[in-house]
């Protein structure tokens, strides 16, 4: 129960995270994207597969740390400052795992049937 807590109270303080840089982002690139890119997910994707691998490795290869605070870090406040970093390390550690086959399936699959399910959820969403 502990543990579901402290993931909790990091995901609280990485979806605050997330608004305030996509905010800040709009301001900064006078309306949050370039063109019709959204710069703003692209920033908080990128920055959140950047601190979950830097995590990953301190995590897993240079500290001991108590799991509360571990999954608090990664699962809840990078969690939810964004997924793409989960699913981007993940793929990366199956590479590693030499799941060469495994990793390009969760790359291909993900985009290729993510993009499908938020095409297939828009237009169930056009129905109602």
């Amino acid at each position: 129960m502990k543990i579901l807590l402290c993931i909790g109270l990091g995901g609280f303080f990485g979806s605050i995270a997330r608004y305030g840089m996509t905010v800040g982002i709009q301001h900064w690139t006078g309306g949050g994207r370039l063109g019709d890119f959204p710069v703003g997910t692209l920033a908080v994707n990128l920055l959140g597969c950047l601190v979950l691998g830097f995590l990953g490795h301190l995590l897993s290869e240079r500290f001991e740390m108590a799991a509360e605070i571990r999954f608090a870090l990664t699962v809840g406040f990078i969690g939810a400052f964004t997924t793409f970093s989960t699913y981007a390390y993940e793929t990366l550690a199956l590479a590693k795992e030499g799941e060469h086959l495994f990793a390009w399936l969760n790359l291909l699959g993900s985009n290729a049937l993510g993009l499908f399910a938020v095409w297939g959820g828009y237009r169930l969403g056009g129905l109602i």
